[in-house]
């Protein structure tokens, strides 16, 4: 390999044009350049060039890029359905891979494709670049330091994902089982579960709440309640919406030693000056609680996401560099989404993890089998 990654682009999209600026303009470092670019669309490939003056070749056919020998990686930046297929299509013709999010609309279809990626022994990377943020960072490091205690209760509500009928009216595909495969779990929500499963890893089981265009004249999923039992014996609540405005995003985790609260940028650590348990075996004056302080968390000023992603997977390509986000894990995410939407399907039944990929698969088959939209 030459001293620079060969990045083929697939989909030049919204996503992608955001990704080709960062490499053309040097943003994802100076080791990779954009050798080709992908889409069915000829018009949409000759605007992204003359937009990024790319000399890159020009391909309509996914399989001809792979083939062509112009490329050394993958930025897969498709509709969601397509990840997979084209992630393991890469993989088979010896290609690294670096796929947007979500890793993909069902589990089977993931499963398969991590199989592929571990065979081929290339580096497979996904676009959580959440993972980058010291917000994100600082609060993963909280939870696993053991400063907070025992977990006892955790509870995310966000619900600032607000869109208009008029969103969803703006494709056929928007918002439809065809088209993308689910709502506001996979589409608003993928970089939340991450960090979700990140930060507290997957439950035992999930029972959950969708309500299918409750605010919007849409086939999916738009809002959502969903309860999860953890076997270190805490419960935790999610809850997502794009029918509320003004909406909240607020991540509240209850501990031994307080509570911490994630909310508009800021950590607050309400920090008991005992543990509540000691406090509890100790205390003999009835009415009380703990002395607590107000401990704002400091952050380090907030860093490129995107851009870092990219250089990483490039590092990990030439260097070996420790992925910060692997694409394997992708598959945590999309689990959790899944299991909440089979639970609803069950009659809003707990469901196990890892759940059963082919039942998901199958009532999900059902839903595109009769979906407005085409695939």
């Amino acid at each position: 390999m030459s001293e620079k990654v060969r990045i083929g682009v697939i989909g030049v999209g919204g996503m992608a044009g955001g990704h080709i600026h960062n490499i053309t303009t040097g943003k994802a470092g100076d080791r990779c350049e954009i050798t080709a670019v992908c889409d069915t669309n000829e018009e949409r490939l000759a605007w992204v060039k003359d937009r990024f003056s790319l000399e890159a070749e020009s391909f309509t056919s996914a399989e001809d890029m792979i083939r062509s020998g112009k490329v050394d990686a993958l930025l897969v930046a498709t509709p969601h359905f397509f990840h997979p297929d084209l992630a393991i299509l890469g993989f088979k013709h010896g290609l690294h891979v670096l796929i947007e999010k979500p890793a993909g609309v069902h589990t089977k279809h993931v499963r398969e494709m991590n199989a592929a990626a571990k065979a081929s022994g290339k580096v497979f990377a996904i676009m959580f670049n959440q993972r980058i943020k010291p917000f994100y960072q600082k609060l993963k490091d909280l939870v696993d330091s053991g400063d907070l205690g025992e977990i006892k209760r955790v509870q995310w509500v966000i619900t600032n994902w607000y869109r208009s009928q008029s969103y969803y009216d703006s494709g056929t595909w928007r918002a439809t089982w065809a088209g993308e495969g689910g709502g506001v779990l996979l589409n608003q929500c993928p970089h939340q579960l991450d960090i979700w499963q990140w930060c507290f890893g997957l439950p035992e089981e999930v029972t959950a709440y969708c309500q299918f265009g409750k605010y919007h004249d849409i086939e999916v999923e738009d809002d959502v309640t969903a309860y999860m039992k953890y076997k270190e014996g805490y419960s935790a609540t999610f809850i997502a919406s794009t029918g509320e405005t003004p909406g909240t995003n607020r991540l509240e985790i209850a501990c031994d030693m307080g509570k911490l609260v994630a909310e508009n940028d800021t950590l607050i650590f309400w920090r008991n000056r005992k543990s509540e348990r000691k406090f509890n075996a100790e205390f003999k004056g009835g009415f009380g609680s703990p002395e607590c302080w107000k401990c704002e968390i400091p952050l380090k000023t907030d860093a490129a996401a995107h851009e870092k992603i990219v250089e990483n997977f490039v590092n990990a390509i030439l260097d070996g560099e420790e992925l910060i986000a692997p694409g394997e894990e992708g598959l945590n995410s999309l689990m959790l989404s899944n299991a909440m939407l089979l639970s609803q399907w069950r009659g809003n039944q707990a469901v196990k993890l890892s759940l059963d990929d082919e039942e998901f698969h199958n009532l999900l088959q059902k839903n595109i089998d009769a979906s407005k939209a085409k695939k």
